[in-house]
């Protein structure tokens, strides 16, 4: 079970052209922001990637307007553990738990996952705040992070997991996110 002080969640790729043409984008997009909104209020720390964004563009406003404050990491590799200022950001948190959540599934999203369950990290797929543009990719994808040893979840029960309680100022907050 995540537990808030040992939980990372990580934002994957949500970029220019590439992001708009994902299955079901926006609602991808309105996921993406409920679940990073719902880290904040939780006080979970975001570590946000960007691939080759001087050739894929930028996050996507919609997606970017929830991450004001924290920089964006670049990487020219699938898996976000090739990048060593993600392996340096990790380093510093010291999570067991990860959380994963952007594009594309079958690609930076399954390569991630694979290389931090090798390294010993509870690795979970908020799967409806990932995409591709081949629904099918989504599925293999998420099979093969399963089978791989790391789970699926969604953004309501991972943000209700993390809260632990129906009382209190961010359970408000999480609700209000969520209706």
């Amino acid at each position: 079970m995540f537990l808030r002080h040992n939980t990372v969640l990580v934002i994957i790729d949500v970029q220019g052209k590439l992001a708009r043409i994902m299955q079901n984008s926006e609602h991808l997009f309105q996921q993406l922001g409920i679940l990073i909104d719902g880290a904040r209020i939780l006080e979970i720390p975001i570590i946000w990637m960007e691939q080759l964004p001087h050739k894929l563009g930028e996050t996507v406003d919609e997606v970017k307007s929830h991450l004001q404050g924290i920089a964006p990491l670049s990487k020219d590799v699938f898996s976000c553990c090739g990048e060593p200022s993600f392996n340096s950001k990790l380093e510093s948190l010291k999570p067991s738990n990860i959380l994963l959540a952007g594009i594309e599934t079958h690609i930076c999203i399954y390569q991630t996952a694979i290389d931090l369950i090798n390294n010993n990290y509870h690795v979970e797929v908020v799967t409806d705040a990932t995409s591709t543009r081949n629904p099918e990719n989504k599925i293999i994808g998420i099979n093969k992070i399963i089978r791989a040893g790391g789970e699926e979840t969604s953004v309501e029960m991972t943000l209700f997991e993390l809260q632990k309680t129906a009382t209190g100022k961010n359970f408000k907050s999480i609700i209000n996110l969520l209706t």
